[in-house]
């Protein structure tokens, strides 16, 4: 996990915000990064969280590379128009899938739109 250095204005910014934040998850992103700050390692913050290891070592590099502490990521661009989804919400008020590789395989065949099938396992 890399290593993050606050000054002390940082430190105590971040403490402050802390004691005003009343989201768990953006909270527990300061927590992070005030214990990392401090030498503790990815899996003692997790523990002390109890958080995923691997979630720490995100929130680590998310406030390193973007100063980020908010858990909003924006979410990802459609690839369907208006019209599509609109058609695509009616199709599915009307259809029930089982699983979502079976919606995928619509899209590509309604519209020649291709998306991955994430892991199924």
């Amino acid at each position: 996990m890399r290593k993050i250095h606050l000054t002390t204005a940082t430190q105590l910014a971040l403490e402050s915000r802390h004691r005003k934040c009343s989201d768990k998850r953006e909270s527990d992103r300061i927590k992070a990064v005030l214990l990392c700050s401090k030498g503790w390692s990815a899996a003692m913050i997790a523990e002390a969280l109890l958080l995923h290891e691997i979630s720490i070592i995100r929130h680590i590099d998310d406030y390193i590379d973007m100063q980020k502490l908010c858990p909003k990521s924006g979410g990802s661009k459609s690839h369907l128009n208006r019209e599509q989804t609109k058609l695509l919400i009616t199709h599915l008020t009307e259809m029930t899938y089982v699983h979502t590789y079976q919606i995928y395989c619509y899209i590509n065949k309604q519209w020649s739109i291709r998306y991955s099938v994430p892991n199924q396992g």
